[in-house]
């Protein structure tokens, strides 16, 4: 049972990570109904920025005393306010054309854009994975033999915080519900006087930055990056939004942690656990969607016309 419960760890803290680049997926989604396939290179991406932000600060081990939060914030904000950014530009630059176009081309052109930015970060950091400083220290605790180390309590603690924002904010405020009201019936919304490019802009915009504080926290746990990262990362986080119930919020951290859970305890138990994980993953996919195919927090909702 330590085995077990150890696994049940290991798969929430990789859980964390899949849930946070999920809620970008969930939220662009229930936006324009627009799979963003770049996102999950928008991850990666910010995984090079929180590097960069370390380096230029000098920054190249772990960081002890009152230091480290300063160090910390600065790394996942920075890394937050670039991906951001950069979610806004592919917005404007690749999707916004093609919002009333035939669905196969703004799928195609998020496929595009995935190819262009793992070429960029190719190209800036090179074809072979780049060490990251561990920078917060890792102390662990064992209760009744299962071991719980720092990273993966941030890792977990920032996703439900996140998330629990991310609630707050869709539900609480003017712009969340401008949010909500564009997802429901964009035109109706525009005719109610909500500026659906800013609204639009703006999912993007909070997406791409919770892709970011990912990047970051991958970073530090994983110890190392790679450019191409983001493409099975995204693919997985997609997978969770699916299954949680894509464009809930809710639903794509359920579905993020329920994906890791599997995925640990597949590598574990599973012969050749590592390699038969993924079919494991997307096997408990397509049961789900054969019976609910909404999601398990999703709801039914009639076509849009």
């Amino acid at each position: 049972m330590e085995i077990f419960f150890q696994q049940v760890v290991n798969g929430l803290s990789l859980g964390g990570i899949y849930a946070l680049i999920a809620l970008g997926y969930t939220m662009v989604y229930g936006i324009i109904e627009l799979i963003n396939f770049a996102h999950g290179d928008v991850y990666t991406l910010g995984t090079f920025f929180s590097l960069a932000i370390l380096s230029a600060i000098g920054v190249s081990g772990e960081v002890h005393g009152p230091a480290l939060i300063g160090i910390v914030a600065l790394a996942v904000l920075s890394a937050m306010l670039l991906c951001g950014v950069t979610g806004v530009l592919i917005e404007r630059l690749a999707y916004r054309r093609l919002r009333n176009a035939p669905r196969l081309a703004p799928l195609i052109t998020a496929i595009g854009m995935s190819f262009i930015l793992e070429n960029v970060m190719q190209l800036w950091r090179g074809p072979s994975p780049v060490p990251f400083p561990q920078v917060i220290p890792n102390p662990s605790a064992s209760f009744g033999g299962v071991v719980v180390s720092a990273k993966q309590v941030l890792v977990v603690g920032l996703a439900v915080v996140m998330m629990a924002a991310l609630q707050v904010f869709i539900y609480n405020t003017k712009l969340g519900k401008a949010m909500r009201a564009t997802a429901q019936d964009r035109d109706a919304a525009q005719l109610m006087g909500i500026n659906i490019n800013t609204t639009i802009a703006l999912t993007f915009l909070i997406g791409s930055a919770l892709a970011g504080a990912a990047g970051f926290v991958s970073g530090v746990y994983y110890g190392t990056t790679w450019f191409f990262n983001g493409f099975e990362a995204g693919l997985k986080a997609f997978t969770a939004a699916v299954l949680g119930g894509i464009g809930n919020v809710a639903g794509a951290m359920l579905g993020g942690f329920l994906i890791g859970l599997v995925e640990a305890v597949a590598t574990q138990y599973i012969p050749g656990g590592a390699q038969w994980s993924n079919v494991v993953v997307f096997s408990v996919l397509v049961l789900v969607l054969i019976f609910r195919p909404s999601g398990l927090l999703g709801e039914s909702l009639p076509e849009k016309v």
